[in-house]
């Protein structure tokens, strides 16, 4: 169905699997080219976060093996899937080991894809996923998906250079059926010229520089570009989530000896935690982007994620803010659930990114019909 200016205004339907809180969600619906038919995920506390967010979706917290998707697709033709099985089998920073059972749920995923037989699927992963066992995995991925008709491209994806104040790789792997011209967005912002990168000081100035075991329900000013007046946009009056973790006494001294982008190394051997890993109780900068958020932000023992300025590990809103969910997403449950939810999701603006070029490409075999 075309229009009077001459664009398409055609929806097309989307079934989301391991939807997690709907990090991809967002981005395709952002767009106004995707209706969201159908979606997965195994833990209760993502599907009631994802339930709040997108009330018209049905979501179910069946295993995705339980999932009867030829009725799903008896029901209407569906364009596009999009989603990512459980990365943490394939991180680098995990165990890696293939008696995981969250390793073969690829194999549901493409059951879903003979199934649903969409025009598109995107599969994104941890960049983990390209060396696992040497890369026959990736490569096991790519041989199963061709055999049923879909042109297969892999692609290493960082947030940062789509506008999103984080450097966050993940693998993308990419199926259209054959004759169908995808190509993934171009970079909207580049490493040649760092200063192009959005940073944290980008993403969090308006936020009240709460400290230790504390929390704030009001913004500390007007936003300040044009990043905060996107994560605003319709935002309710009083800031949700932004309390922060209650440290130890040790702790918040052992923190106070760590400059900006420190480490643990930079603490003294009286104070230092003996716990941790090389990148563990790790301060971030505040003019650059963040390094990877992680699940467990709101604990200075994990990844670097002590707040550059403050003597205390991010907050819920501030690692959202991160990852590009605006202020008006609700999250499910314990700070470490809602945390969880964050960290594990992508982020919606590089989805949104995507999104528009999945559109392009199917607008292409609408009009060729």
């Amino acid at each position: 169905m075309g229009s009077s200016n001459g664009k398409i205004n055609k929806h097309y339907n989307v079934v989301d699997l391991f939807c997690g809180v709907g990090g991809l969600t967002l981005g395709f619906e952002q767009t106004k080219r995707f209706k969201t038919v159908f979606a997965n995920d195994i833990d209760e506390d993502m599907c009631r976060a994802y339930g709040f967010n997108f009330p018209k979706t049905p979501i179910s917290s069946d295993s995705i093996a339980d999932i009867d998707f030829k009725k799903i697709a008896n029901k209407q033709k569906i364009d596009l899937v999009i989603g990512g099985p459980p990365c943490q089998a394939y991180s680098t920073s995990g165990k890696r080991t293939q008696n995981d059972p969250r390793v073969n749920l690829y194999k549901e995923y493409f059951r879903a894809i003979k199934s649903l037989n969409p025009n598109i699927f995107v599969y994104e992963n941890v960049k983990g996923l390209s060396s696992f066992n040497n890369g026959k995995l990736l490569e096991e991925i790519k041989n199963l998906f061709s055999s049923i008709g879909y042109e297969i491209s892999i692609h290493l994806i960082n947030a940062v250079d789509y506008g999103v104040p984080q450097i966050r790789e993940r693998v993308f792997i990419f199926g259209s059926k054959k004759g169908i011209n995808f190509s993934i967005p171009k970079k909207t912002h580049y490493k040649k010229s760092f200063n192009n990168y959005l940073t944290i000081k980008d993403a969090l100035s308006d936020l009240p520089r709460i400290g230790n075991n504390s929390s704030a329900s009001f913004y500390f000013s007007k936003p300040r570009n044009k990043y905060q007046e996107l994560m605003r946009n319709n935002a309710p009056r009083k800031l949700m989530d932004h309390n922060s973790s209650k440290h130890g006494k040790n702790l918040i001294t052992s923190m106070g000896y760590l400059p900006e982008g420190g480490l643990k190394s930079d603490i003294p051997i009286k104070f230092r935690p003996k716990s941790g890993y090389s990148n563990s109780y790790g301060r971030l900068w505040w003019k650059k982007p963040s390094t990877t958020l992680t699940r467990n932000f709101g604990t200075p023992s994990s990844a670097r994620c002590i707040h550059p300025r403050i003597d205390r590990a991010l907050t819920t809103r501030e690692g959202a803010r991160l990852q590009s969910f605006p202020d008006n997403f609700k999250f499910h449950g314990s700070r470490s659930k809602k945390n969880l939810q964050i960290g594990n999701a992508v982020p919606p603006i590089l989805s949104k990114k995507i999104a528009f070029s999945v559109a392009a490409a199917l607008d292409r075999v609408f009009i060729n019909r």
